[in-house]
């Protein structure tokens, strides 16, 4: 068992299901529901179901959503720091999940603005700390987000970053967004996002280019699998499970915390990857991004 840091966003989401076109300006029925989201929140509660010692660094605000965000994490047995910020709500996501499966999120962060260093916990003893690039992206943490990595370099604690998706990555300057991914010991992103800040048409190019940024680059390609490349030399590539796609929220964060959990155990990159697209295989098998509690 490992003691895993997480920092960024707890989120509440809102899952909204169709099985159809959608009817613009009329109604589209649909199959809703409510879950706990948030990167961060979601890479602790599936590191935790793997049995390691997981803290999230998050911020919730102090209405209902955050009680209810705050007593599931307890159920996941996450650690917190159990406070919630005061007069402010929590961060809340509506995300659309059309008949392939596949989702389009409409993120407010609320609370999760207001990170800061005081939110983290004693730094010793942690193996490794996972940061959600949205913290970063966020103009109105990413100052407080910079002195949280500056503390964990201090503590030497390896930095395993998810930089964001593309749709947010593009308000980043390139030379700034090439700063963040150097503080990282680890990059997990998905394709669409590997080639674009990697800046190329084919994913192997990609790799080359992320690779001389941060050691290990893991790239997640959905049905395609997973393919990676460490120290600049070594290219592994693993194929994915066949699996009915119900909803793919969450499976990018499923699949970093079975990687962690794996490779902070052992550092082979094809059991860790494989590690990670069977956390991924459990999560697009369900509506939500979060592991069943047992």
């Amino acid at each position: 068992m490992h003691n895993f840091l997480c920092i960024g966003d707890i989120m509440l989401d809102v899952s909204v299901v169709i099985d159809s076109e959608i009817h613009v300006g009329g109604d589209t029925r649909a199959s809703i529901s409510t879950h706990g989201g948030g990167a961060a929140a979601n890479v602790a509660t599936w590191l935790a179901s793997l049995g390691d010692d997981v803290f999230l660094c998050s911020r919730a605000g102090d209405d209902l959503n955050g009680e209810f965000l705050h007593e599931e994490l307890d159920r996941y047995c996450v650690r917190h720091s159990g406070t919630r910020a005061s007069g402010e709500k929590s961060g809340v996501v509506v995300i659309l999940v059309n008949e392939a499966g596949d989702r389009t999120m409409f993120p407010d962060s609320g609370a999760n603005s207001g990170l800061s260093t005081s939110d983290l916990p004693p730094l010793e003893h942690f193996s490794a700390a996972y940061l959600s690039g949205y913290a970063l992206i966020n103009p109105k943490s990413r100052k407080n987000v910079m002195e949280m990595i500056q503390q964990l370099k201090d503590f030497n604690i390896p930095i395993v970053l998810d930089p964001g998706t593309v749709g947010a990555l593009r308000n980043i300057p390139p030379s700034l967004l090439a700063e963040w991914l150097q503080l990282a010991d680890v990059l997990i992103l998905n394709e669409e996002e590997a080639l674009y800040i990697g800046s190329e048409t084919n994913v192997e190019g990609a790799l080359v280019n992320l690779a001389a940024l941060t050691p290990l680059v893991i790239v997640k390609r959905g049905d395609k699998g997973a393919i990676a490349i460490f120290e600049h030399v070594m290219i592994v590539e693993v194929p994915a499970d066949n699996v009915e796609v119900i909803d793919t929220t969450g499976a990018g964060d499923a699949f970093t915390a079975g990687f962690m959990s794996a490779w902070f155990n052992e550092p082979n990159l094809e059991l860790a990857m494989r590690s990670g697209i069977t956390r991924a295989s459990i999560c697009i098998a369900g509506v939500g991004a979060r592991p069943p509690i047992k």
